[in-house]
C-alpha cells in the first residue's frame, strides 16, 4: 500500500513538474477591437490520465486587419476517416480542448507577427507528414507546431516538456533543428 501511495506522489509530483508556463491569459485579441497582426500558440492537456503528460498544441494567427483567427492543427481522428490531419478553421484560438482549458504558451503581436502570419501558412502547407499520425513518438500535434516553429525560427517558439513529441520533429530535420534559435 505504501509503494501505490509513492507511485502516486511521485506521479502527481511529475506531473506538476511538467505543466506548461503560460505567458498570458488564453484570450486572443477580439479581431474588431484589435486590427494588428497575431500569432499565438495554445496547448491544452489531452483527454484523460494522459492529460497528467501531454498537451495537445496548436497555432493561430491573424492577418493585420482581418476579421477572423486561423486556427491551425494536427488531429490524429481525422486520419481514421480518410482525411489529412491538418486541420485549418477559423475560430476562437483560446476555446477548450475537448474540456481542458487552453494555456496561451506563446504569443507575437504587431509588425512582429505580420510577416510571420504568411510564413507560418507556407510551413503548414509544406507540413510532410499530413496523411500520417503516431501518438508517440511522432508525428502528432506537438511535432506540427514543432515544424512550424523550425520553418519560422523567427517565432522563437519553445514548446513545454508536456508537448510529447515534439522533438521528433527535430531528430527526423536535424538540419532544421540547427538552424533554430
Amino acid at each position: 500500500m505504501a509503494f501505490i501511495a509513492l507511485l502516486i506522489a511521485s506521479l502527481w509530483a511529475t506531473s506538476l513538474a511538467l505543466e506548461p508556463d503560460a505567458v498570458g491569459e488564453a484570450r486572443a485579441p477580439d479581431p474588431a477591437k484589435f486590427p494588428e497582426a497575431v500569432v499565438q500558440v495554445y496547448g491544452a492537456d489531452v483527454w484523460g490520465f494522459r492529460g497528467n503528460f501531454a498537451i495537445h498544441t496548436w497555432v493561430a494567427t491573424k492577418a493585420r486587419n482581418e476579421p477572423a483567427y486561423t486556427i491551425y492543427q494536427v488531429i490524429g481522428w481525422r486520419l481514421r476517416r480518410g482525411r489529412p490531419v491538418v486541420s485549418v478553421s477559423e475560430g476562437n484560438p483560446a476555446k477548450p480542448w475537448y474540456g481542458s482549458p487552453a494555456v496561451l504558451l506563446h504569443e507575437v503581436r504587431g509588425s512582429g507577427a505580420e510577416a510571420m502570419v504568411s510564413d507560418v501558412r507556407s510551413a503548414v502547407d509544406a507540413y510532410p507528414y499530413a496523411r500520417e499520425y503516431k501518438m508517440w513518438p511522432g508525428p502528432n500535434s506537438n511535432s506540427f507546431v514543432a515544424w512550424i516553429g523550425l520553418q519560422v525560427p523567427e517565432l522563437g517558439l519553445e514548446l513545454p516538456a508536456k508537448a510529447i513529441g515534439q522533438s521528433w520533429m527535430k531528430s527526423v530535420y536535424p538540419d532544421i533543428a540547427l538552424q533554430s534559435p
